[in-house]
């Protein structure tokens, strides 16, 4: 085959659409061993900023992409009518749920039409977003096959889930094990084979349907047994014992136990919602997911007790919620990225602010909120920290726990701190500005 010559000698033409978290390292992993890539975004000012050598992501310097444009002649484009040239054919786009939290699967359907319009034979193409069991085969398949061409003969197609983790250097892309697995047996052999090119391992399975639920499972566990120690953390309150000394005892077991961490809610793009797609596709075998729905409810209600426990910490100082300066702490969805998706720190603002609050935030990495999907504030900016500020505030809300946070000095001159990540628990003295949540 054609494909696979192209694809063994590094001269297949590689199309990766969707330039996010997934699709931008994804790009450089793909540039750097050698390979012609075209990134495809609808975002012109992703598409200028790329072609013009400059970064979007924290943690991909502008340096990197300089080096992908000027030494291994990437560039991005949002032109799809240039699919007809690519070789392979990647596809990393949202996968975000609905109002009714039903999966949404437009961005994967329109850009399979997308597809569709510029399918030559001889092409793969690959879909990377996370979704539930059967998405490849029962969507992204019978829209390719409208052209007439036939998955296994004309073209190919197959799943692999990514695997990202933004910000962290241990994991990069090409150190992660990459699972794959086509729609019949010629595209899960092209697509792995594409995939050995890149990256250390690559984890073959039978089906597109097995690589789809083995990116559920993994975050599904992750969702389950966060939302376990955040039910802990709220009966432990109770109990006026510290959820953080108790999981840092456990944790002293050499087997048998993992420590997962409480905190405000989930963040991130995957772990909030996969476990949606999969109860919303049990539905449909008429099972009811009670397990995995129970753990979602759990982390869904984190936000409001955060807000609750403020209340209160408030209305012991005879105080009010109406009225109270609020300055939250961190706006990304975890430590020491510049990354919002689903962040449970936008819903605490969203909550503070509903309950009358005057709310603030500051993120050395987000300097501006970018319009939000379903958030409707008004334009707001990172607040500078300073001590003048700090003591403004009647309530300083530690929602992410950036190490670029000095945590003595933010008690030392603030009143009240609710601290969501255990980010205080080096701090000296204060211990009656502190309140865990």
């Amino acid at each position: 085959m054609k494909i696979v010559e192209l694809i063994k000698s590094h001269r297949a033409k590689v199309g990766i659409i969707g330039m996010g978290y997934v699709g931008l390292p994804l790009s450089k992993v793909f540039s750097f061993k050698g390979f012609a890539v075209t990134g495809f975004d609808i975002d012109k000012q992703k598409v200028l900023s790329l072609n013009n050598n400059r970064s979007y992501i924290k943690h991909i310097p502008s340096s990197v992409i300089r080096e992908m444009c000027v030494k291994y002649h990437f560039r991005a484009t949002e032109h799809f009518s240039n699919l007809k040239q690519m070789d392979a054919i990647i596809i990393c786009v949202p996968t975000p749920l609905t109002v009714m939290r039903e999966p949404d699967l437009s961005y994967i359907v329109n850009t399979a039409r997308s597809i569709r319009q510029n399918l030559r034979k001889g092409q793969l193409v690959v879909l990377e977003s996370t979704t539930y069991p059967g998405t490849t085969d029962e969507v992204v398949k019978p829209i390719l096959e409208e052209t007439g061409l036939k998955c296994g003969k004309d073209f190919y197609l197959a799943f692999s889930p990514e695997r990202e983790d933004p910000g962290n250097p241990k994991y990069s892309t090409e150190k992660i094990p990459k699972v794959v697995g086509g729609v019949n047996r010629i595209s899960t052999d092209v697509a792995v084979l594409l995939y050995e090119q890149v990256v250390l391992r690559v984890v073959r399975v039978s089906s597109a349907r097995v690589a789809e639920s083995s990116k559920l499972l993994e975050n599904i566990y992750r969702c389950v047994n966060i939302a376990l120690v955040n039910e802990l953390k709220m009966l432990f309150d109770r109990m006026g014992i510290n959820i953080w000394e108790v999981i840092e005892s456990a944790s002293t077991k050499p087997f048998g136990f993992q420590s997962f961490y409480p905190g405000p809610g989930l963040g991130g793009h995957c772990i909030p919602i996969d476990p949606f797609y999969l109860s919303w596709k049990a539905r449909q075998y008429e099972m009811v997911t009670r397990f995995i729905e129970l753990s979602g409810e759990i982390n869904i209600s984190m936000p409001y007790y955060v807000v609750s426990k403020t209340m209160s910490a408030l209305n012991e100082r005879q105080k009010l919620l109406k009225g109270a300066r609020i300055v939250i702490l961190g706006m990304a969805y975890k430590k020491d990225v510049d990354d919002i998706r689903e962040s449970p720190s936008l819903k605490l603002m969203e909550l503070f602010l509903k309950e009358g609050a005057r709310v603030t935030y500051n993120d050395p990495f987000i300097p501006s909120l970018p319009k939000l999907r379903h958030y409707k504030f008004s334009p707001l900016k990172s607040t500078p920290l300073s001590v003048k500020m700090l003591k403004k505030q009647d309530v300083v809300v530690i929602s992410t726990d950036h190490t670029a946070y000095d945590y003595q000095w933010i008690v030392q001159n603030s009143s009240l701190v609710i601290d969501t990540r255990n980010a205080t628990k080096n701090v000296r003295g204060y211990p009656e500005r502190i309140v865990r949540a």
